[in-house]
């Protein structure tokens, strides 16, 4: 899917739920949508500088944090990054992560089993979860040989 049908598709979204796509919000998902890969939220920044020169530290993390809330993008707790949700109709779905050490790549895979065996597992020590994001690093395809 295109950055440009990616947009579309969130802007819709945030119609139905009525929430304010803002032109900060929008510029924030715009890059993102364009990135290969994490970024963190002062690379964000720096790129949203160069759109608007007035952009600081706050736009950024206000526009992640709706961009977070509306299941538009992750937040990559271990690198301390953000990345894109290519399937965000699906708005509470089990993240898993697979992230290359070696080019930065980030692919976001979708396995029922798993989620279904970490929720047993889970459930057997008494625990719910409320929020999944699994991690993992290693080297892609492109970078293991």
């Amino acid at each position: 899917m295109t950055a440009d049908n990616l947009l579309e598709q969130a802007k819709h979204t945030c119609q139905l739920r009525g929430a304010r796509f803002t032109p900060a919000r929008e510029q924030v998902f715009k890059i993102l949508a364009n990135q290969d890969g994490a970024i963190g939220a002062y690379d964000l920044l720096d790129q949203l500088k160069k759109i608007d020169t007035s952009a600081k530290p706050a736009t950024i993390y206000r526009a992640l944090d709706f961009l977070g809330k509306q299941g538009f993008v992750h937040k990559i707790e271990s690198i301390n990054a953000f990345v894109l949700c290519h399937h965000f109709s699906e708005c509470n779905h089990p993240v898993q992560l697979l992230i290359c050490n070696s080019c930065d790549h980030v692919e976001e895979i979708q396995s029922n089993d798993f989620d279904l065996s970490l929720k047993e597992m889970a459930n057997s020590h008494g625990f719910v979860i409320s929020h999944q994001i699994v991690e993992a690093h290693g080297k892609c395809k492109d970078c293991k040989v």
